[in-house]
């Protein structure tokens, strides 16, 4: 791999978690997302057991905790980022309900068929679409729902450059009917699909890194990791800019039959 065509993935766990820790979403996403995604979602109680995977520091966690009654917990790999996320619960007077806990999307600390909601906001490329969606229905209850943010191809064809750029970081990347037809194969319904707006990538992610990339460039000043990281960052908003077209996030919503 080339040292331009790096992903986020060829840097130190640690070094991303405190990249991305100052800013309140870790990937691309908005408020009024999250709630469009949960509207596609029905026969949710005061009892419902909702997991966000990859949860980071809660960002769209706290949003589905304002729209929903039932317990939520976010998982995330990092510690840092759990942290914050269950400041912010205690913040928004939410910790009898919402809780933060260390741990890994591939050994998840669930029963079968013990979740009424599976939530994954940008996050399940980490395990793979189409792993994620198959281990984690398992966890599901008959009836219950899954709803994931996923990195995926608008157009069949696209330019060599942002191609290659892609399938190098993440090969699972795909147009959206051959992620809706992963999604039935598993064991789901589709029950909705839609493309994230443009402003959930240049206002909600990667204008907020602007000034945390200075801060982040000066506490680790002659650092060379951390410079190619921030590089890496400004790298990936300049082919968003060049080539949003062609590619973006996309919600899939399932309900497990």
């Amino acid at each position: 791999m080339s040292e331009a065509n790096k992903s986020i993935n060829d840097f130190d766990f640690k070094l991303i978690c405190e990249y991305f820790s100052s800013m309140e979403r870790q990937g691309p996403g908005s408020p009024e997302v999250t709630v469009k995604a949960l509207s596609f979602i029905d026969n949710l109680t005061d009892e419902s057991k909702i997991a966000d995977i990859g949860c980071g520091t809660g960002g769209q966690t706290m949003a589905l905790a304002n729209h929903t009654t039932g317990h939520i917990t976010g998982i995330d790999l990092f510690d840092d980022f759990i942290d914050i996320f269950n400041a912010n619960s205690r913040k928004l007077n939410l910790q009898d309900r919402v809780k933060g806990v260390v741990g890994s999307m591939d050994n998840l600390a669930f029963q079968n068929e013990e979740l009424d909601l599976i939530w994954s906001e940008g996050a399940i490329y980490n395990i793979g679409f189409e792993r994620g969606i198959n281990e984690w229905r398992e966890l599901l209850k008959t009836g219950g729902f899954i709803a994931v943010s996923e990195a995926s191809w608008f157009t069949e064809k696209r330019p060599v450059e942002i191609d290659i750029f892609w399938k190098d970081a993440y090969p699972e990347i795909d147009i959206i009917s051959n992620k809706v037809g992963q999604m039935q194969k598993a064991g789901y319904i589709p029950v909705a699909t839609f493309v994230l707006p443009e402003n959930c990538w240049t206002e909600n992610f990667y204008a907020p890194q602007v000034s945390a990339q200075d801060k982040f460039l000066k506490k680790h000043a002659g650092n060379k990791t951390a410079a190619e990281l921030v590089e890496n960052q400004r790298h990936e908003a300049e082919l968003y800019y060049k080539y949003k077209e062609y590619y973006g996030y996309v919600f899939y919503i399932g309900k497990k039959v």
